[in-house]
């Protein structure tokens, strides 16, 4: 069984690599799309909105989905849902069409992460589900990684709506071998009865969590979605440029995902406490998102080097981050809890994409967007702090 625990993680960690491949054809070929399709800041950061409402409404059904069906078949279910979205994206020739396709395609997404943190809790013992949430969640780094010269590429070979097409069948091949390789282990015990979002809403470990990732996914998304539109209307990159730049910043995010995973891992090898252990990974992390406050004020180098920086602290945030439900809470309820968890962060999204949309359109620029982010993370560590005082499985989900 051990054995096999690594190639299932293997297999999340691709799955992981789709979903930001898919998530990121927008923001790159947006310059490629806007020459068919007029999208302004303010319509971008909707079509974001779209997408992450959407995602954040299933992040938390997603979760009790996966408790309900099981990670097997709620897996190769939201897998095939969101790829089908993604391919739809090709046949838009309106920007409603888009909104509509970037709803679908979070509506699907939004199962990925709380089935990844629910097979995690089923196949990991807790001393190594930190370092196998790092290497999945570097999964987003690779999909970001790819996504820049791919999309550049495709767009130069053919056009951008093959973009989708083809993502969007890369979808459908996972799923099939998904569907052949994923089994639940034999040595997992029957979770138990699942408990109503409303006990667990009365928790303030859940409200803390939920606030954090609201705080620190507010600026990823930022990150994650205005990073290529950024290079294009302030530094005055095309697509090619974009292509052969912005992948820098998510290879370190992916560094970032297995870097805290590890040394998190690490310190409990070596005798810490779980609390411990999580909570200096979750500060140092947090220290490393200040600086970024500095990028309108740096030369184009510079400025990739502080998002490197940047993109690194938050996954190594958020790998640490969505390891902690399967820490505090009991197996019957981790998918539950992940999915509310995730639901906040996606929220964050929604809320700062919209007033960085309207502030742009503005005509402010991005100096009080980064000035904003720059602070996120160090507040959602205060706010871990307060509410989850010491990380070690909770005795009851009945009481706070």
């Amino acid at each position: 069984m051990v054995e096999k625990r690594w190639p299932v993680a293997w297999l999340i960690t691709a799955a992981i690599a789709i979903s930001y491949l898919d998530r990121q054809t927008l923001p790159v070929a947006i310059a490629a799309i806007q020459k068919e399709i007029p999208v302004s800041n303010t319509q971008f950061s909707q079509l974001q909105a779209a997408f992450l409402l959407a995602y954040a409404v299933m992040y938390a059904a997603g979760g009790k989905l996966m408790d309900l069906w099981g990670t097997r078949i709620g897996f190769a279910v939201i897998m095939v849902a969101w790829s089908a979205a993604c391919a739809g994206h090709g046949f838009a020739t309106a920007f409603l069409g888009l909104a509509i396709c970037r709803f679908l395609l979070g509506m699907g997404e939004g199962g990925g992460f709380p089935a990844a943190t629910k097979a995690v809790a089923e196949w990991f013992p807790v001393d190594q589900r930190s370092t196998a949430m790092g290497m999945i969640n570097a999964g987003t780094a690779v999909g970001a990684v790819i996504a820049p010269p791919a999309i550049a590429a495709i767009i130069g070979f053919t056009n951008w709506r093959w973009v989708f097409f083809i993502t969007g069948a890369c979808g459908l091949v996972w799923t099939w071998i998904w569907w052949r390789m994923y089994f639940t282990p034999a040595t997992a015990t029957h979770p138990g009865p699942a408990v109503p979002w409303l006990r667990l809403l009365a928790l303030r470990q859940v409200w803390g969590l939920v606030t954090a990732k609201f705080l620190s996914d507010a600026a990823w998304y930022f990150y994650l979605f205005w990073l290529p539109k950024y290079l294009y209307d302030v530094r005055g990159f095309d697509t090619k440029q974009v292509g052969a730049y912005a992948w820098i910043p998510y290879a370190a995010a992916g560094f970032g995902s297995m870097l805290g995973g590890w040394f998190s891992s690490r310190m409990l090898r070596r005798g810490a406490s779980v609390n411990n252990a999580r909570k200096v990974a979750l500060g140092l992390s947090a220290a490393c998102m200040p600086w970024i406050f500095f990028v309108t004020q740096s030369p184009v180098e510079l400025a990739l080097v502080l998002f490197s920086l940047a993109f690194c602290g938050q996954q190594s945030w958020s790998t640490l981050v969505m390891t902690l439900p399967a820490d505090l809470f009991p197996r019957s309820t981790v998918g539950a809890v992940a999915g509310l968890v995730g639901f906040g962060g996606a929220m964050g999204g929604v809320v700062f994409g919209l007033i960085v949309g309207r502030i742009l359109d503005a005509g402010a620029g991005y100096q009080p967007v980064f000035a904003l982010v720059s602070l996120m993370h160090v507040t959602a560590f205060g706010v871990i702090l307060a509410s989850v005082r010491t990380i070690e499985p909770l005795a009851s989900t009945s009481g706070t």
